[in-house]
């Protein structure tokens, strides 16, 4: 697979660094499922910033942004602003994946066959 770099804002390096710092137990938990290539061989990035935004995780290989939302996006304006923010994204060729906290925390096996389920899709 060719991978696509989309620059971003550098502006956006320190906030992804205290980003990774602040993480969130969900973010902790799918980041140890998912560093080191140990997702079907895919190098995944943690608080990646692409364009003009910072994605939770991101994969070049698969242009895949893999989001989790908390309390803090369940807010009618935080939908709005994700969906705003998605929709951009998606126009320069990201595809996305969301969980919510709860996923992650309570039923990881079931996050990591779907974006396991997804890559495979994305192979064929």
């Amino acid at each position: 697979m060719k991978r696509k770099i989309i620059p971003y804002n550098p502006k956006l390096k320190e906030v992804a660094r205290i980003l990774r710092n602040n993480s969130t137990l969900g973010e902790v938990l799918l980041w140890k499922k998912l560093r080191n290539k140990q997702m079907l061989g895919f190098d995944f990035h943690r608080q990646k910033p692409i364009d003009q935004f910072i994605v939770d995780f991101y994969c070049n290989e698969l242009s895949l942004a893999i989001e989790i939302d908390g309390n803090s996006h369940a807010t009618e304006e935080a939908i709005q602003k994700d969906k705003t923010r998605q929709e951009h994204l998606e126009a320069l060729g990201v595809k996305f994946l969301r969980f919510t906290e709860t996923e992650v925390q309570n039923y990881m096996r079931n996050v990591l066959a779907v974006i396991e389920e997804w890559i495979r899709t994305q192979r064929e």
